[in-house]
């Protein structure tokens, strides 16, 4: 009984999920995209910098 309710509020819940339309999946999976190229090329060079830096003290 308590099993059956649970899946009954699932159902339920899901309808009220107001999910991502074509235009906004694509403009959140550029900006997620973009961010991922700026940090990887920023911690990039960050960790080029720091291996130069201890070239020079080693």
């Amino acid at each position: 009984m308590k099993i059956g309710a649970f899946f009954k509020g699932v159902k339920k819940e899901i309808k009220m999920v107001r999910w991502p339309g074509g235009k906004d999946l694509v403009k959140y999976s550029v900006t997620i995209l973009g961010m991922m190229v700026f940090f990887g090329v920023y911690f990039y060079l960050l960790d080029l910098i720091f291996t130069f830096l201890k070239g020079l003290v080693a």
